[in-house]
Parts: structure tokens; sequence; C-alpha cells
């Protein structure tokens, strides 16, 4: 997003000599979007950032798709992926799985304890929602900590790596775009500032801190990028560290939002979902359902009314609180709902009437709205509750 920062040691005016401290010369890089035409920054290295000595084939877990077929609506118990004590080896890059997809966005879930090999995705920006446990963010712009609720915004082709805290398991719920991810076009001014109506500011986002200088020869990255099939990956070998820069100003960089600094937007009557929206890709949305004051027309029905979604699948991940539309379904924490395009849906049996007269709704949840079908990834088939579409009606097919 458009906003400036400015980290460590750059020279007055961009694209002229920058000289260490004994004479050479650092290496500026230009990291931009949409051709020199809208975001960027520039980085300043010790090393040259275009070098490499190796690439090889990275062989990415399964990304394979398939359909939601028939179409019903789906549930997802995503806390039965990663059970017993393997999260203490699985890095939160090479250990995702993805859960579900398409020629837009990918959903996966990753629970770790290891530090993950240095990695950028070359598709598109990352929106990692942590769960729970912490960890740290190493990048070419510095570090960030990050903890439980934070959104960690990751530009693409940026190089990082994921360093969990060695306490606890670090749970993460990875949107992977093939496109950029910012905030929602109506929350900002025309020159980028968040606009007074915006549920959050700048003084809400936190960047990096550094720079972060790492020394290092013949280093690998791993790279997500495009191929002919879809997803795939190459393991490159650097002739020196990632982690060599000195200075960096711009307004390209990756920065954490917690979802504790949303501020709900509410109404007399239910309020839709855009009014929960806090970012936005090609198309894509993410909202995120917050602890909030519930609608308080003296006739108000405060859960939401049952609507079908003609032009998106919906996809909410429960990541916290009580969620009263969903009571009775088996829906808990670490569950996904997917309810497709082409299905009306709502609220469960009972919670409609019980609903009324509610003035609060303790409840956290991540949604994805996507403008395209979704397809279910290896994680989403391994982790499905069979009986969830029956739930509305009480009945199972044949019966």
């Amino acid at each position: 997003m458009a906003h400036y920062r400015q980290l460590g040691s750059i020279p007055p005016k961009r694209h002229t000599q920058h000289r260490t401290p004994e004479g050479g010369l650092y290496y500026e890089e230009l990291m931009g979007e949409e051709g020199f035409s809208s975001d960027s920054s520039l980085l300043y290295h010790r090393g040259i950032p275009s070098a490499i000595v190796d690439a090889r084939p990275w062989e990415l877990p399964d990304q394979s798709t398939s359909p939601n077929l028939p179409l019903v609506p789906r549930h997802l118990k995503l806390h039965s992926l990663f059970e017993g004590e393997e999260w203490k080896d699985t890095d939160a890059v090479a250990g995702r799985r993805l859960v579900l997809g398409n020629g837009d966005v990918r959903i996966s879930y990753v629970v770790a304890g290891a530090p993950s090999e240095l990695y950028r995705n070359g598709l598109g920006d990352e929106c990692v929602y942590v769960e729970s446990g912490s960890a740290t963010v190493e990048t070419v712009f510095g570090t960030l900590e990050v903890g439980q609720g934070d959104y960690v915004i990751i530009p693409r082709a940026t190089t990082h790596r994921w360093v969990p805290a060695p306490d606890a398991p670090l749970r993460a719920y990875c949107i992977e775009a093939n496109s950029h991810i910012t905030p929602p076009k109506r929350y900002l001014s025309r020159f980028g500032q968040l606009l007074e109506h915006a549920p959050y500011c700048e003084r809400d986002l936190r960047g990096p801190v550094g720079p972060l200088l790492v020394e290092g020869t013949d280093v690998d990255v791993l790279v997500k990028h495009r191929g002919s099939n879809g997803v795939v990956g190459t393991r490159y070998t650097v002739p020196h560290h990632p982690f060599d820069v000195v200075g960096w100003d711009g307004c390209l960089y990756p920065y954490v939002f917690n979802i504790a600094d949303f501020e709900p937007i509410t109404g007399r009557i239910h309020q839709p979902p855009p009014a929960h929206q806090v970012f936005e890709g090609h198309n894509f949305v993410i909202c995120n359902f917050v602890p909030r004051k519930v609608d308080y027309h003296p006739l108000s029905i405060p859960v939401p009314y049952y609507h079908a979604n003609v032009d998106s699948d919906e996809v909410m991940f429960y990541c916290g609180g009580d969620y009263e539309a969903r009571k009775g379904s088996g829906i808990a924490q670490g569950s996904i709902s997917l309810h497709p395009g082409g299905h009306t849906h709502g609220p469960q049996p009972g919670a409609y009437e019980r609903s009324i007269g509610a003035e609060f709704f303790d409840e956290l949840a991540v949604m994805v709205d996507t403008f395209r079908p979704l397809e279910l990834g290896e994680a989403g088939t391994a982790s499905e509750d069979p009986g969830y579409a029956w739930t509305w009606s009480g009945r199972g097919p044949g019966r």
C-alpha cells in the first residue's frame, strides 16, 4: 500500500552512487509492481541481487485439486491435519497442505515448529493469518515479530523465512494470491491514504525492523512460480546471503495487521459481509468477523439472513469465540465452512430464533469470498466432515 517507509542507509538521491565504507558500491534493486507504474521500493545490497550459481526443481507439496462435485456445502476440520508431535519437524513453507484453490487464490494450512528455508512466492502476494503461536518472519526488508491474530502481508517476490518460537506450535492459515493483496479501494483516498470510514488506519500497521544483515555463501532460496501446468517450484543457490540489504525506502514492503485492531462496523439491522472486509485481491476478498455489538433495531434478527452466493464461493475459517449462526453443526475452532456459489445457505436450525434479543457476538473468523469456483485440495478432502451438508434438514441421502 502507498505508505512510505525508510530503513537503514540510503543515498540522498535515488539511482545515484551509494558507497560502502571501503569505497565500493552498494547494488541498487528496484522492487516494483505493474511494470514501473505502481508501488515500489529501492533496496541497497552488498552483493549483486541477480546472481545465482545453481538452479534445480523444487518438488512442491501436492497442489492438485478436484471439483466440488456434487455441489454441496462442506465442513473441513483443519486441526485434524496435524496431530501428534509431527509439527515439531514441520516448517511454515514446505509443510503447507492445500485445502482449497482456484486460478486466483490458494488456501493452505500448516502447524509448524521448525524454521523454514529462505522462500519467495513469484506468483503473487501472501496473506498469512496466525491462528496461534508466534514467530519471527525474517525478510530482505528486516524482521517482523508476529503472533496470534496477526495478518502478515508479504508482497510477491519478497525473500523471507519463518522462524517459529520454540515454546508452542505455530498454526498458520495461508492465503496465496495470483495477484496483489491490498486494502479495499473504497477505504483509500485517491492518493492511497486510509480514509476516516475505514475500519483500520496506518497506525495499526507494523512494518519491518532492521535492516537485517546476515553473512553467508552458497545459500538456497525456494521460489514458487508459474509453470505450464500450474504452480511449480525452483531451488536456487545464490553466492551470498539475500539478507544483505543495508537500507531501503519506498511504499512496497511486508507488514502486519492484528485482527484485534479491526474496528467493526455495526448498525441497527444486520450488516452485509462487505462491512467486515479487510483486504482484497484479484477475484477474491478477505473479511473478518470480530467480537462486536450486534443489531439494535427493536425487531432485528442478529444472525445472517439466508442468502444465495450467486457470484462467489464463501470460505469461513473459525479461529476463536463462539459462532452463533453455526451452533449445532459440529463447527468449532479450526473448522472451515465452504458454501459454494449456486447454493443457498444461512444459520443452522434454531439459530435464527435464538439470536433475537442478543446484544453482543463473541466470535472470530476469517472469511475468503472468491468469484470463481473453488476446488478441494488434498487437505480439504482429508479433513472433511461428511455429515455437514445435511445439518439443515436432519436427513442424509436415502433417508
